[in-house]
C-alpha cells in the first residue's frame, strides 16, 4: 500500500506510484469569452437605442432631414415658357393727337418708325377721345391685339393703357396721345423690357416648411 493511501482505503481508492497528482485552477476561457458576447449585445442595444431616440427628435434620417431642407432651400419655379410675339416691323401703328398740343402725333410717329414699327394714320384723334385722356396714352386694337401687338407697342409707352374694341377690323392698333404724355419711352429701357416680354425670368423661390 502507498503511503499516499489513506487507512482503511483500498481497492479502486487506493493510489499508486511515486508521483504527487497536479492540482490545477479550472480554466476561466469561457468565462471570458461568455461576458465579452455579453458586453457586445449590450453595447449594439444601446447604440440601436440612441439611434432610436434620435430619430424619434430629428423626425427621421438626419441625412435625408438634410438633404431634404436643402431641396427645399434651392428649389425654384421653373420659368415660364418663351412666347411667341409679334416684332416691331408686323405691327402698323396709327398714331393720333389727342391733346392740345401740335406736332406730338408726328413726332412720335416717326420716333416709332425709327424703331422698327409700321406707321399707319398720323392725325388728331377722333372725338370720342379729343382732350379726353388725362395719362400718357391709350392704346386700342382688335380682340386678337390683346396678348400679342398691344403689350410689343407698350413697351414703348409705359402706363399707356390698353383697350380692346371687338367691332374693330383688321390689326392695326391706334396710339392716342395723352395730356401726361412728354416723350415715349427711352429706347435702350424699351428695348429691355421688348426681350423681357419675349423670354420672362424664373420665379423667386418661394418659401416651404420642410
Amino acid at each position: 500500500m502507498s503511503m499516499l493511501t489513506p487507512p482503511g482505503m483500498g481497492g479502486q481508492y487506493r493510489i499508486t506510484g511515486d508521483r504527487y497528482p497536479r492540482m490545477r485552477r479550472p480554466r476561466r476561457r469561457g468565462k471570458l469569452v461568455a461576458l465579452s458576447v455579453a458586453s457586445a449585445a449590450v453595447l449594439g442595444v444601446g447604440g440601436w437605442g440612441t439611434l432610436q431616440l434620435i430619430d424619434v427628435f430629428t423626425g427621421g434620417d438626419s441625412a435625408s432631414a438634410v438633404g431634404t431642407k436643402a431641396a427645399c432651400a434651392t428649389k425654384a419655379t421653373p420659368a415660364t415658357a418663351p412666347r411667341a410675339f409679334p416684332v416691331p416691323g408686323t405691327i402698323t401703328v396709327n398714331v393720333l393727337n389727342a391733346t392740345t398740343k401740335g406736332g406730338l402725333a408726328q413726332k412720335t410717329a416717326d420716333e416709332l418708325k425709327k424703331r422698327g414699327f409700321r406707321i399707319g394714320e398720323v392725325a388728331n384723334a377722333t372725338k370720342e377721345y379729343d382732350k379726353k385722356v388725362k395719362g400718357t396714352g391709350v392704346l386700342i386694337g382688335p380682340a386678337t391685339a390683346l396678348d400679342t401687338s398691344l403689350p410689343v407697342l407698350g413697351t414703348q409707352l409705359a402706363g399707356a393703357e390698353r383697350r380692346t374694341d371687338p367691332a374693330r377690323k383688321g390689326a392695326e392698333i391706334d396710339l392716342v396721345i395723352g395730356d401726361a404724355f412728354s416723350e415715349l419711352t427711352k429706347k435702350a429701357d424699351a428695348d429691355r423690357a421688348l426681350t423681357a416680354l419675349a423670354a420672362p425670368e424664373p420665379t423667386p423661390a418661394s418659401k416651404k416648411n420642410c
